[in-house]
C-alpha cells in the first residue's frame, strides 16, 4: 500500500522546483497523489477495509488543502501541476 523508497525518489526528482527540494506543495502533492492511487487500488479489493478508507480520506483532504494553498499563491502553477498528475478538480 505504501510507496517505496525509491518511487519516491523518482517523483522528488520529477516534481522538485530546485535541486534538492522536497518540501514544495508540488513534491507534496505529488506523493499524497501516488499514496492515493495506491489506497484506491487496495480499496478495490478489501472493500469492507473502513480504517483504510478512513486513511485514503484523510489523504484527500490533505492533497485538497495543498492544492488550495497553491491555487492562493499561484493559479498558473496549480494548473500546470493538476495538469502534470492527471487530476481533475
Amino acid at each position: 500500500m505504501s510507496i517505496t523508497a525509491i518511487r519516491k525518489q523518482e517523483l522528488i526528482k520529477e516534481y522538485a522546483t530546485v535541486e534538492g527540494d522536497t518540501g514544495s506543495p508540488e513534491v507534496q502533492v505529488a506523493i499524497i497523489t501516488e499514496r492515493i492511487r495506491n489506497l484506491t487500488d487496495h480499496m478495490g479489493t478489501h472493500k469492507k477495509d473502513l480504517h483504510s478508507r478512513r486513511g485514503l480520506l484523510m489523504l484527500v483532504g490533505k492533497r485538497r488543502r495543498l492544492l488550495d494553498y497553491v491555487t492562493g499563491k499561484d493559479r498558473k502553477r496549480y494548473e500546470t501541476l493538476i495538469k502534470r498528475l492527471g487530476i481533475r478538480r
